[in-house]
């Protein structure tokens, strides 16, 4: 078969590890693999699954490809990826973050490594020269989520990756809102991509995962090291997981059109909506990070949307409730619509505004989403 030109071919019809006997990629559940008579092992170099697995490397063979890098990592969760990142950078390590970053990821900054004495600095990453007075001796790595969790801000990746690149400082982007879909980081300067595969990559709320992506032309003693965190650490997905996500991948090109055309429809319909303060959506173009999200963004702006609920805490917490619909749970991606009331979530050190509900807008009829908001607000 010729070389399909094409993600959405590509994705489907790759040649999985097993070879082509079966149509369907079997799971390879064998925790050890065979030597042959003279010592080799005789299953593509596979030893013992914690170090490779079948299943795994065909998964990360189209990790690579969705991020157009040359390497893939698959991890069991977003956050065992992202530690293996902060880990590589080694002990009295100076990270800047983006203000509004992923709560959990400040969280495992403060509790789980501060023995290793990382230190980090938080700005306004829609201010570069606020990321460049940032910058300390021991600065060795910017952490870009664009765009952010929950307030969807829109950082300029190309321009942070520049200052970056001229600091010898390493780059990292959280890319699980926007998805290689919609945004390319690695395209864009940034040294390594970050995913929980457990949202879009998998959109079916039922695959818990992460992973690490990035260009051969990463230091390589970095990339050796995220390496070694991976096998050596352990926080490996299981066959089954890797063959599951590699499903959910065959319908990536067909998902994340709708969630973004759902989005788009539902943020446009919120905004006119009187009992709705502020809607944080890209495609506005209200939004404050509208012009550089068209400038970065491919395909469309993501499914994700954030709004305020005119009034309190409670007023948010009780349109939450009487949607139908969406479904009051805390999470993102999937095919179903889902809707969380944020500073609950995070709990008491939450920064999040008391009146924020972040919305995973799925792909059922738009019609029956907006009209479920309608009944809830009115």
């Amino acid at each position: 078969m010729a070389e399909a030109l094409f993600l959405e071919t590509k994705l489907i019809r790759g040649e999985h590890s097993s070879g082509q006997a079966s149509v369907v990629e079997p799971i390879n559940l064998s925790t050890t693999f065979y030597r042959g008579e003279d010592g080799h092992f005789v299953s593509n170099g596979d030893i013992y699954s914690r170090a490779s697995n079948p299943n795994r490397t065909t998964l990360e063979a189209k990790l690579a490809m969705l991020e157009c890098g040359d390497k893939a990592l698959a991890f069991s969760s977003g956050q065992a990826a992202t530690t293996a990142i902060f880990l590589a950078l080694g002990a009295n390590s100076h990270i800047i973050l983006p203000d509004d970053i992923y709560y959990g990821t400040r969280v495992l900054i403060d509790s789980v490594l501060a023995d290793f004495t990382i230190t980090y600095t938080i700005c306004d990453f829609t201010k570069l020269s606020e990321i460049e007075k940032a910058i300390q001796p021991n600065t060795k790595l910017i952490w870009i989520e664009s765009p952010s969790n929950p307030a969807l801000k829109i950082s300029d990746i190309a321009e942070i990756s520049k200052i970056a690149i001229v600091k010898n400082i390493f780059t990292a982007c959280d890319n699980t809102w926007a998805s290689p879909y919609f945004t390319q980081p690695l395209n864009l300067g940034v040294d390594i991509v970050m995913h929980s595969s457990t949202k879009y990559l998998g959109g079916h709320s039922d695959i818990l995962g992460g992973a690490l992506i990035w260009k051969n032309t990463l230091n390589s003693q970095i990339a050796e090291k995220l390496q070694n965190i991976q096998k050596l650490g352990g926080a490996v997905p299981s066959p089954f997981d890797c063959w599951l996500l590699s499903r959910s991948l065959s319908t990536f090109c067909l998902r994340m059109p709708q969630h973004a055309q759902n989005a788009m429809a539902l943020a446009t319909y919120l905004e006119t909506h009187p009992a709705i303060e502020k809607v944080y959506y890209p495609g506005l173009k209200s939004h404050q990070g509208h012009e550089i999200a068209k400038k970065q963004m491919i395909n469309g702006y993501g499914g994700m949307v954030s709004i305020l609920i005119k009034g309190d805490e409670e007023n948010a917490i009780k349109v939450a409730t009487k949607l139908k619909i969406f479904r009051n749970a805390t999470s993102l991606g999937g095919v179903e619509s889902l809707v969380d009331h944020r500073k609950t979530a995070e709990g008491e050190h939450s920064t999040t505004k008391p009146n924020l509900l972040r919305i995973s807008v799925g792909i059922e009829n738009v019609s029956d989403l907006i009209n479920d908001f309608k009944q809830a607000l009115d």
